[in-house]
Order: C-alpha cells, then structure tokens, then sequence
C-alpha cells in the first residue's frame, strides 16, 4: 500500500497476527475469484476459533464478510455483492 501515493506511508496500521486478534483490529483481507489479488480493508467486528467477521465498507457497518482466521482473512467471492 505504500508509494500510492505523495506520501509513502500507509493510512492503515494492520493487525497481522491471527492468534492476538481482537474485535476493532484493522486487517488486510483477500477475496477468492475474480477479485484475487486486490487488498481490501476492514474492521473485525466477531473473532472465533476458526473464523472472523470482517465489516468491509465504513459507510455500511451492516454488510459483514465471514473470513478465515489467519494473517490475512480469505473471504469467498460469494459474500462480496
């Protein structure tokens, strides 16, 4: 995300640690299909064992990703509209 633009710092700090993350943590996401290779953003909003709850857009704190638990959750194609 740096050299995006003027500034080479990124707005975002990342949890990047799936065993410490925490409800409000900041993740980079991916998401299978046609939209693999894109970083998306979000907050989580529900941490499990095995799984996370991601809100993806500030706008609509309503539409919620489920996610895999790891470094970087994986989102499938079929829960982004």
């Amino acid at each position: 995300m740096q050299g995006m633009g003027e500034g080479d710092d990124c707005p975002f700090e990342f949890n990047f640690d799936e065993k410490i993350f925490k409800v409000g943590d900041t993740v980079s996401f991916r998401v299978t299909g046609s939209l693999d290779g894109f970083p998306f953003v979000g907050a989580l909003v529900e941490v499990h064992d095995a799984h996370v709850i991601i809100a993806g857009d500030p706008l609509h704190p309503e539409v919620l990703y489920r996610g895999t638990r790891e470094s970087r959750p994986v989102v499938d194609e079929s829960e982004i509209n």
